[in-house]
């Protein structure tokens, strides 16, 4: 079974240079995770969405190679005029920081979020050096075992798998509750106490993770090949490594 421990032999920021150099060389693709703070139920998380997201990516770096960016907690409702120029800016810094292939997973499932991640990546990867795409988690994914919801079955089932400690289905009650998003309880499927599990999650966050990493090779292998090394012969302070 897959395991909810998330190694931080993936994860930028926990890595010394030389670590970094060697996950970048053998794997030249970076993850990046977004989601908001929102509400999502009274037994969730505000950041469930980013967190699901850095979960995914970080189960894809595992398996695949590659590092996973910190995520970012933020939406396309902060306004897309002000947040594409600042993300196209993170993007073309990874770039110029060697990665070759870019993953931009929002766990925030509206199209809006993908527009924005999308527009953001456009300029970066329109020579053809590297490659880009925008993604929900489960968007390669989908299907009766890899799904989403908001704060119901699926949200729930991830986050009972990453971080059960951060849920408690008691918040809910006993009684009945609305699943139409709507107050009082904002949640939006099935009643994740009748559904939800941590065996629904791993199996959901499994699928999605290796979705995204089959992703990931092949944008890789379409690249001309020689833009499919790290672009840079070392991370030291000759080429000041900032991001």
């Amino acid at each position: 079974m897959l395991s909810p421990e998330l190694s931080r032999e993936v994860q930028m920021q926990f890595l010394r240079p030389a670590q970094l150099e060697a996950r970048a060389k053998a794997f030249p693709v970076v993850y990046v995770p977004f989601g908001p703070i929102e509400w999502h139920g009274r037994h969730l998380p505000l950041g469930t969405d980013a967190l699901k997201a850095h979960g995914v990516l970080c189960k894809t770096a595992e398996r695949f190679g590659g590092v996973v960016y910190p995520p970012l907690f933020l939406h396309d409702g902060w306004g897309q005029q002000h947040l594409i120029p600042a993300l196209s800016a993170l993007f073309e810094r990874l770039k110029a920081m060697g990665f070759r292939v870019i993953v931009a997973v929002s766990g925030h499932n509206v199209r809006e979020m993908i527009a924005m991640m999308d527009a953001a990546l456009q300029p970066v990867v329109a020579d053809g050096t590297v490659r880009g795409v925008a993604l929900w988690e489960v968007t390669l994914s989908q299907g009766e075992e890899s799904n989403t919801d908001h704060a119901a079955k699926w949200e729930t089932s991830d986050m009972l798998f990453l971080y059960p400690d951060r849920v408690n289905l008691a918040e809910l009650g006993e009684g009945e509750i609305n699943l139409d998003a709507k107050p009082p309880s904002g949640i939006a499927g099935l009643d994740p106490r009748k559904h939800a599990s941590t065996q629904v999650g791993a199996r959901c966050i499994e699928l999605a993770a290796e979705a995204i990493g089959r992703k990931a090779q092949e944008l890789l292998a379409s690249l001309p090949e020689e833009y499919r090394s790290f672009g840079l012969e070392a991370i030291e302070p000759s080429r000041w490594w900032i991001v």
